[in-house]
């Protein structure tokens, strides 16, 4: 990690950014406690511009200097969705995959699953690197690592020849049994260097050393194929912090939940997939963290984002597929559980052939945004007819320009009241309907899906415009009880802001609990302590004390797939190693499938260890400040097609402890609270909001 030279008295800064489809998010903290936020239009032609003019308007909102923020920082954590939307949109380097004689169709075929089990006609969907970028080299090693067949490196060395000619941008390697010997793949990296100077390569046992060889090549190919993107992507936003004098750490964010040194990421920029909504579940858990199961929904522009929290842990997976499951990409790697639905603020309403109002997936995004944003938008969305209804103030919006009601309106009435024969307020009505209950499915779906019902479980909404529609969502879910965080408006970023520095090391070796291989297992538990020692020795210093978590992916023989299991402490190889993951294995079965075999053995697929840097946090108490609650107007404003008088609070001026009476709008700096006739909302002594209905 850098020095950064403190002046005494010097204000020192920490930034967080969240870049999403429309608007990037900032949240910016000082050694002193302060805390400011921010939001502007995201940039796509130059990241930096969008997260410039965020930083600026966060920091002018505290009388702060934008210029001096971003020279004083000495740190800044980055998000952004950059890497997924290249790889969903197909707008990655032109990259090259090098593969094990014989099994040149790993990408096509996948795991071999199919949306809809009874259609035996579905034609397998493109790979992702094509068939005749795929090339077949002669080499073969086995399972216990032995090399059968040697590496031909003449043939290798006249294909790696004829990519120049190709315009090959990058190269994956996926050897199989790689992840037992992976001299070929070493020697292969050599070869690259050697004949193709400059050009990024990866090699599979890097990108995810897992025992599955589509996980393996589909990560290895994915990471290849990001490096030159990525690379230009960092290095621009590097370059233009550095011309501002920032010369502090760059952190980014990543799909585990957690932020690495740029540089870690440029070498494996697939872990930034998914890095964008990871960040969210990390405040639901530090806002509700005394309940057994919390929801987190994330509502931005673009998307909205459903994550579990449970027991304060936030849920992962290894089965998060980019695009849809079995006919998308799927890298294996662990990163946060979220599911997401073309359903935020930007999103269109349209009408189907049929006659129904639709609304998502396709969005306005930020260019040229929602008709009120004045931009040239002609679509009708969600967030015009939020405005129609009169939830948005349109002279205080802080996206850095004024809303315009009727552009909103002339929308509405243009592509939805006119061709359904309805008037304007119930058309702005339907469209918000319309969009809240795909936003509870999604919800139900979700957490049904990993065994939680959500009826039973806290809803937390953020995002900026989550807060609008939290109150229908919760009605919609049957709750009683919604919380808002008081950086909901931020809410990715403000998880950005908490995120610890964090990474995994596996090591795949297989081991089974009732022929128990302690000399292996010692030598893979002693590999992976290495690594994390050497991992924490790098930022030593920058956080609080490291938490090591130890864990296996086991599963009972015959079973398709494995379960990942924690384990209270790193194994003791020469003492009951097995009984105790054998015991741990049982357990984590049960509660997530309901089921067990106490008498059966457990196969250990891969061992693995997580590390985990929290970041030190300076924090002024909110219960310190007195504040008065001010009402700046009384609004006409649209609740369930009936307009009422409502109050409009500065959300700046509540206090903890005060309570809204609804109808009311809280007007925050960053989103818009809705708290509709049926509801109250109170604050904690963090300033959280809870939205409360009143026969509750």
């Amino acid at each position: 990690m850098s020095e950064v030279q403190t002046q005494p008295g010097e204000a020192r800064y920490r930034i967080a950014v969240d870049t999403g489809g429309t608007f990037t998010d900032v949240v910016v903290g000082s050694n002193s406690g302060d805390m400011a936020v921010g939001k502007a239009l995201t940039t796509y032609d130059r990241v930096f511009t969008g997260f410039e003019a965020s930083v600026r308007r966060a920091a002018e909102s505290v009388g702060w200097s934008g210029d001096d923020v971003l020279r004083n920082a000495d740190v800044i954590v980055y998000g952004t969705t950059h890497a997924t939307n290249a790889v969903l949109t197909g707008k990655v380097a032109k990259t090259a995959l090098l593969t094990t004689d014989g099994f040149a169709d790993t990408l096509l075929l996948r795991e071999g699953g199919r949306r809809d089990a009874f259609d035996s006609k579905a034609a397998y969907p493109p790979p992702y690197i094509p068939r005749h970028l795929t090339f077949q080299i002669t080499e073969r090693i086995s399972s216990e690592g032995d090399i059968l067949v040697a590496l031909d490196e003449e043939q290798v060395r006249e294909v790696l020849g004829s990519f120049k000619e190709q315009g090959i941008e990058a190269v994956a390697v996926s050897f199989l049994w790689s992840i037992i010997n992976d001299a070929h793949e070493k020697r292969v990296a050599e070869l690259i260097q050697e004949i193709l100077p400059g050009v990024p390569y990866t090699l599979s046992n890097a990108a995810n050393p897992t025992i599955r060889e589509y996980r393996r090549s589909s990560a290895a190919s994915i990471d290849a194929s990001l490096k030159p993107l990525m690379a230009d992507h960092l290095g621009k936003l590097r370059s233009d912090l550095q011309k501002y004098g920032f010369a502090g750490d760059l952190l980014v964010v990543t799909s585990e939940g957690a932020v690495l040194d740029v540089a870690d990421v440029l070498d494996r920029p697939v872990l930034l997939l998914n890095s964008g909504p990871s960040m969210a579940p990390l405040v639901g858990a530090a806002a509700a963290p005394d309940h057994d199961t919390v929801v987190v929904c994330d509502m931005g522009g673009t998307t909205f984002d459903v994550s579990l929290v449970e027991n304060g842990v936030v849920r992962h997976t290894r089965e998060a597929w980019l695009g849809e499951p079995f006919v998308g990409h799927l890298t294996g790697l662990s990163s946060v559980a979220v599911s997401s639905i073309g359903a935020g603020g930007g999103s269109i309403a349209w009408i189907d052939g049929g006659g129904l109002l639709r609304v998502g997936p396709q969005s306005a995004r930020s260019t040229p945004g929602p008709a009120a944003y004045g931009r040239g938008g002609e679509e009708p969305t969600v967030t015009d007819a939020c405005v129609a209804l009169g939830y948005l103030d349109t002279e205080g919006f802080e996206g850095g320009f004024t809303l315009n009601r009727e552009a909103a309106i002339k929308a509405i009435d243009t592509r939805i009241a006119g061709p359904l024969k309805m008037d304007t307020l119930q058309a702005a009505q339907a469209i918000l309907d319309v969009s809240a209950n795909h936003m509870a499915t999604a919800i139900r779906q979700s957490a049904l899906e990993q065994g939680v019902d959500p009826r039973g479980a806290l809803i937390v909404a953020g995002g900026g415009a989550g807060a609008m529609v939290a109150a229908i969502i919760g009605r919609l879910l049957e709750a009683e009880t919604v919380l808002i965080p008081a950086t909901a408006g931020v809410l990715a970023a403000y998880g950005a802001h908490r995120a610890p520095i964090a990474t995994e090391f596996l090591s795949p070796l297989h081991n089974d609990t009732r022929s128990f291989d302690a000399g292996s297992a010692s030598r893979a538990v002693e590999d992976l302590t290495g690594k994390a020692e050497v991992f924490i020795k790098r930022f030593d210093g920058v956080g609080e004390a490291p938490k090591v978590t130890y864990f296996v992916d086991a599963r009972y023989p015959g079973q398709a797939w494995d379960l990942r299991v924690y384990l209270d402490a790193a194994p003791d190889t020469s003492g009951d190693a097995a009984g105790i993951i054998e015991r741990a294995f049982h357990e984590e079965h049960d509660r997530r499938n309901g089921t067990h075999d106490p008498d059966s053995r457990v196969e250990i697929i891969t061992w693995g260890v997580r590390v985990e840097i929290p970041r030190s946090e300076h924090t002024k108490s909110e219960s310190e400040l007195s504040r008065t609650a001010e009402i700046h107007r009384t609004d006409s404003i649209v609740f369930g097609g009936e307009p009422f008088s409502t109050q409009r609070y500065r959300g700046v001026t509540l206090a903890p402890r005060d309570k809204v009476v609804g109808p009311a709008v809280i007007d925050q700096p960053t989103t818009t609270i809705v708290v509709p006739p049926e509801w109250d909302a109170t604050l904690d002594e963090r300033s959280n909001i809870y939205l409360t209905r009143k026969e509750a």
